[in-house]
């Protein structure tokens, strides 16, 4: 995360508005500060006190760079793709809470099998609230990371409201981050 910082766009950028998650467009020119830089995404609040989210593949309008994500293991067995599974989900952010989606407790499971040409790869992971209309924006980055992800031939993301999300299900990092601990 970093400081808060204004900053005019240098060209129009798509954003996802937040909580909604409804898509739309800043006009180049239009101030905006930096709320959150976490994982491959910044979220903006604007002129008007909107809160937005711009990608990383966005982030030459800010005049910044874009966030690359590292995989921690080269080998394409099934347990070293689940470990870089979890790795890269510590990149998926909330964009309202500065905690990645692991240590919020958001991900229940994570589970690879190998495929006939790569590994399959499925993922069991909730909302912080049922309603969340960033709910498919984050099913989206973690779907999107992972099949990014060497060996990995097929993900499915299935978001379950059951058992539902309670701040118990953070971790011990993630509740001191946000001053609950």
């Amino acid at each position: 995360m970093s400081e808060r910082e204004s900053i005019i766009l240098t060209r129009d950028v798509n954003v996802v508005m937040i909580p909604d998650g409804n898509h739309g467009t800043l006009s180049k020119g239009k101030e905006v500060t930096i709320h959150q830089s976490l994982g491959d995404n910044y979220t903006v609040v604007t002129e008007h006190g909107h809160m937005v989210r711009i990608s990383g593949t966005d982030a030459d309008a800010l005049g910044k760079e874009s966030h690359s994500l590292q995989t921690l293991v080269s080998e394409t067995d099934a347990s070293a793709v689940e470990k870089n599974c979890w790795e890269v989900m510590k990149t998926v952010y909330d964009p309202e809470i500065p905690v990645n989606i692991v240590d919020l407790g958001l991900v229940y499971q994570c589970k690879v099998e190998p495929a006939e040409e790569g590994n399959s790869v499925y993922i069991e992971m909730t909302l912080t609230a049922p309603g969340c209309g960033m709910g498919p924006v984050i099913q989206g980055d973690v779907e999107k990371s992972v099949r990014a992800l060497p060996g990995v031939s097929s993900v499915n993301v299935e978001v379950v409201l059951d058992p539902p999300w309670s701040r118990d299900m953070m971790s011990e990092v993630a509740q001191v981050q946000l001053g609950l601990y």
